[in-house]
């Protein structure tokens, strides 16, 4: 009896500024947050009784919650397939959506928008920054300036016109620690200010 094959994970389209995002976020959790949050469990599971201690007791929860994030970072990142917007294109590619693409398109109410094609980790709607597998991004794939396409979406069909088609750098978000990170007051205690 045969063993089904592994099946591979889904590739993660992600930019190359995305990923250096997921790094980061991995690297602070690794090397600053996880350590901080260790040494004051150690120092609340000093301090005795720990079923009632309640540094103890949130000290572990917070273990628990970044162990998996960075569990979760490290299969988004092994399953990274970066694609730089930014690389030279020919022929349809430079041309039509395809990830990493910026559309400026025209609703049926002739609203003209604009919205850059990334990643899942990536998505930031103020910016207009849309997953490549969202409806709206899937109805424009593969479309060119001139091309009309029809989003499907559970208020109904909209037709939309696809005026322009340029892929550019995609600016993303830089990694920054959280406020209330665990290492920040660490960091703040030390100071001789």
């Amino acid at each position: 009896m045969t063993t089904p094959a592994a099946k591979d994970p889904p590739k993660n389209y992600i930019t190359p500024a995305g990923l250096q995002r997921l790094r980061d976020e991995r690297r602070f959790l690794l090397t600053r947050e996880r350590p901080a949050v260790t040494a004051v469990v150690a120092w609340a599971a000093g301090n005795g009784d720990r079923s009632e201690n309640a540094d103890y007791q949130y000290g572990k929860r917070r273990l628990r919650q970044i162990d998996s994030r960075i569990r979760f970072l490290t299969k988004r990142i092994d399953a990274a397939h970066v694609v730089d917007p930014e690389a030279p294109r020919s022929g349809r590619a430079a041309s039509h959506v395809f990830f990493g693409a910026t559309v400026t398109y025209r609703g049926g109410g002739g609203a003209e928008q604009v919205v850059t094609i990334v990643g899942a980790d990536e998505v930031d709607l103020h910016r207009r920054h849309i997953s490549w597998a969202s409806p709206l991004a899937r109805a424009l794939m593969k479309a060119g300036p001139g091309d009309r396409v029809v989003l499907r979406a559970p208020a109904g069909a909209e037709h939309l016109e696809i005026l322009d088609v340029r892929y550019q750098r995609v600016p993303v978000e830089p990694f920054s620690e959280p406020p209330g990170a665990e290492s920040e007051g660490k960091r703040r205690a030390g100071r001789t200010d």
